[in-house]
């Protein structure tokens, strides 16, 4: 079942005859005889003639259904081991959190991050910035009613600026990541940009096209190859990103360096870079230049685009489901009337809460997660896994798990609510991952989905432009899986 485009059939002729160049050395070998089992590989490309590189999720989806829940692939010379379905994803990741819970070493990443940041770090970096990270958010208001105040008062920005369209067709890609991005940024720099603003467009540019790349064959095959990266425009124009983002970044933070004041620190710049100071004459210290570069660039992409594109894709739903949003609005007016929703609300709004529940389900943002490596030798569920071994935690099977989902591959808000319409939370639901790489920004994300699809379906209704007869729920290609471009109008309610 071939899905290579010309050009990844291409790359693959060119491996086949650069094969002889190559040799590699000093890998550990994965032929154990208690190895999880998986597709035999062909020799230089292993899997990769069977995967379909645009969405590879797919594909081992369909594996897991011959090879069972815990089983391997290999990507070049690469062994893989995928995890599917909630009882492998979970077992591994919390009840195993140690022995899987470091970050897979990745080709692309290292030379976009060098194992820096915190989101692709490893070991002891990884921990210190992550335990940095998420005290410092929560400093300036993660999980508090002051982040809530930022985010309401973002909501009437977004709002003013779709009346402003008076119900005319429009992308909203850009004024949905400029929304979310101004909640992190609030955090980060301590103030927001308008949603014109030449350098704010350029940056979230820049990020979407790079969430677009890393999904394409030609950063799965590179990633398999690392050796042909001279070969690939679309990995230079990759770096070429972020070495722009990360430009930005300096300049925004040796601002900073010039109004420092460390009893007044203004954001999570002026946190880290007074850290910084204070570490600067231990030689082992962290808190480096690369880290913040890489953890700003990190919470920047990570808080804007999984949050935005899940919000897009709900509003898509509203437009091809327009029953589910009509019970969405009679639950606000019954609850809130004309009142701002707040994220505490939530508890007094169970279908609202179930429909945002399973947009995020349906919309299965991160269908691979971000890969995992083992940290030790473990033996799991039988299977011998060596250390340093690719682990995938195809978090697509747990959302569309039919031992805990009646319809998996369907919208079904009911998947969230009992006989007696009351919420009720579903184990298999983990869109931000588990265990020890659980997303960082999990609470953050669950109030700005709440307050801000709830707002926007308090003031308008969503709709598909005049002619428009069927709406498509097809995913497009990336890291992540946001909808096909589309337009949309949002009608102002009386």
């Amino acid at each position: 079942m071939p899905f290579l485009d010309p050009v990844a059939a291409l790359l693959l002729c060119v491996l086949s005859l650069l094969c002889g160049l190559y040799i590699n050395h000093g890998r550990k070998s994965n032929k154990y005889s208690n190895f999880p089992p998986g597709p035999r590989p062909l020799p230089i490309i292993g899997n990769l003639h069977i995967l379909n590189l645009k969405k590879p999720y797919l594909t081992l989806k369909e594996l897991s259904k011959t090879y069972g829940p815990v089983f391997s692939v290999q990507m070049g010379s690469r062994k893989a081991v995928v995890l599917a379905g909630y009882e492998a994803v979970k077992d591994a990741l919390v009840n195993h959190a140690e022995e899987f819970g470091e970050r897979a070493r990745i080709p692309i990443f290292q030379q976009t991050d060098g194992g820096k940041g915190m989101i692709l770090s490893h070991g002891e970096n990884w921990k210190v910035m992550r335990r940095f990270t998420i005290s410092t958010l929560r400093d300036f208001g993660m999980g508090k009613s002051t982040i809530e105040d930022k985010v309401i008062e973002e909501c009437g920005y977004l709002a003013q600026h779709i009346e402003s369209l008076k119900g005319k067709p429009c992308d909203n890609t850009m004024i949905m990541n400029a929304s979310i991005a101004n909640i992190i940024v609030a955090i980060l720099l301590g103030h927001r940009f308008d949603y014109q603003e030449p350098a704010f467009l350029r940056l979230m540019s820049l990020i979407n096209e790079g969430i677009r790349i890393l999904g394409t064959p030609t950063i799965a095959l590179f990633n398999a190859f690392p050796y042909l990266g001279f070969l690939l425009g679309e990995k230079k124009t990759l770096i070429r990103n972020v070495e722009e983002i990360d430009s930005f970044t300096k300049t925004v933070f040796m601002e900073s360096l010039g109004q420092l004041d460390a009893n007044n620190q203004r954001n999570f710049i002026d946190a880290f870079l007074v850290r910084q100071k204070e570490e600067k004459s231990n030689p082992e210290t962290y808190f480096d230049d690369k880290n913040l570069i890489c953890i700003v660039r990190n919470l920047f992409s990570a808080g804007m685009e999984t949050t935005a594109t899940t919000l897009r894709w709900g509003l898509l739903l509203m437009n091809k489901y327009p029953d589910v949003q009509q019970k969405v609005q009679g639950e606000i007016e019954r609850v809130l009337g004309s009142a701002q929703a707040k994220y505490e609300d939530r508890k007094k709004m169970p279908y609202t809460n179930a429909v945002i529940h399973e947009i995020q389900r349906f919309a299965n943002i991160v269908p691979m997660s971000i890969a995992h490596e083992t940290a030790v030798d473990v033996t799991f569920k039988g299977y011998f896994i060596p250390q340093g071994t690719l682990v995938i935690p195809l978090l697509t099977s747990v959302l569309q798990d039919e031992a805990h989902f009646e319809k998996p591959m369907e919208f079904y808000p009911q998947h969230f609510l009992d006989s007696e319409g009351q919420f009720v939370k579903k184990e298999a639901f983990m869109p931000f991952s588990a265990g020890r790489r659980v997303c960082a920004g999990e609470t953050l994300a669950r109030m700005e989905l709440f307050v801000f699809f709830t707002s926007l379906l308090q003031k308008f209704t969503f709709l598909p432009p005049p002619g428009v007869t069927d709406v498509d729920l097809t995913a497009a290609v990336g890291f992540t899986t946001p909808p096909m471009p589309h337009m949309i109008c949002a009608v102002a309610r009386s």
